[in-house]
Order: C-alpha cells, then structure tokens, then sequence
C-alpha cells in the first residue's frame, strides 16, 4: 500500500477522527479489493484519492451537521502529479535549453549555467571566476537573453513546419 500513507494524511486534514480514517481507508481498500481487475488504473494514487474522496463525501452527506469547508475541499481536490506527457515535455523542454546554453560563449555560458541551474549567487561566481559581481551580471543577463531569444526563434521554425505540414496534408476541393 504505497499510498496509504499520503492519503491518510490528506483524510486527516479533512478533520476525521483517527477511528474515521481507518474506516475509510478499509472500504476503499474492499472496494479495490472487489474489482476484477486493476489494469485499467493508470494512477495508482490518483484512483485512491478518487474512491477515498467519494467515500469521505458520501459519509458526509450522511451526516447531520456538515463541515461546509470539509465538502469543499474535498469536492475541490486535484491530483497536482503531473501527467507523463508533462514530464516528457518538461524532460524534453529542459534539454532544449541546455543545448540552448551550450551554444553561449564559454564564459557566458559558465556563468549562467552556475547562476541558474547551480543556484549560485553573484557574489560566490564573481569570487568563482575571478570577476566582478558587475561583470557577472551582465553575463547572466546576456546569456538569458540569448537563451529567451534562441527558444522564440526555435518556437517559431517549429510552429513554421507544423503550418507548412498542414498546408501540404490539406485537399483542394
């Protein structure tokens, strides 16, 4: 049960009772107990906050007095776990923009890559490289603007082809 814990936590801010939560984790453990196969869930912790979510809701329903923010947060509740096509995307937008980087001159392309992916300050690179903090801002500087104006180019030629397949894929009538 590699959700039961998250989940739990979650059941716990919506103001159950610890009695409560073990109830409500044992039926959504008999409902995915009953189901004749589990290989149509894609998300494992998604489907297990959907049936908790619908049981939680249920029993509140049921009750006499009913907690309005308890309903609401849990009717508003979204999985935040990014879907395997965002990842890629994510994957493949950040190696665009190393790639991106490489492309810099070299000292351009030092200082950028310890300010931005490193996380380093002004101050440690300039004491790093031998530069001032002045020297290494304009560095940061240019190179972002490098990098933002190659990712708009690139955009564009790839927004460019997608229109000139459609134009090739479409039919005169």
């Amino acid at each position: 049960m590699p959700h039961e814990a998250r989940v739990r936590r979650w059941l716990a801010r919506s103001r159950l009772s610890p009695e409560d939560v073990d109830e409500v984790m044992q039926e959504a453990y008999c409902r995915i107990a009953m189901l004749p196969s589990v290989d149509h869930i894609d998300r494992p912790l998604a489907y297990m906050f959907s049936i908790t979510r619908n049981l939680l809701l249920r029993r509140l329903k049921r009750q006499q007095v009913v907690v309005l923010e308890a309903v609401s947060e849990i009717e508003t509740w979204q999985d935040e776990t990014p879907s395997p096509e965002e990842q890629a995307a994510s994957r493949i937008s950040y190696e665009r923009v190393l790639a991106i980087i490489g492309r810099l001159p070299e000292r351009c392309r030092r200082v950028v890559e310890l300010r931005k992916i490193e996380g380093w300050s002004q101050k440690e690179i300039a004491a790093h490289l031998g530069m001032t903090e002045k020297a290494v801002e304009k560095q940061v500087w240019t190179g972002v603007r490098a990098v933002r104006d190659a990712w708009t180019q690139a955009e564009a030629q790839s927004e460019n082809r997608m229109l000139g397949a459609d134009r090739r894929g479409a039919r005169s009538w």
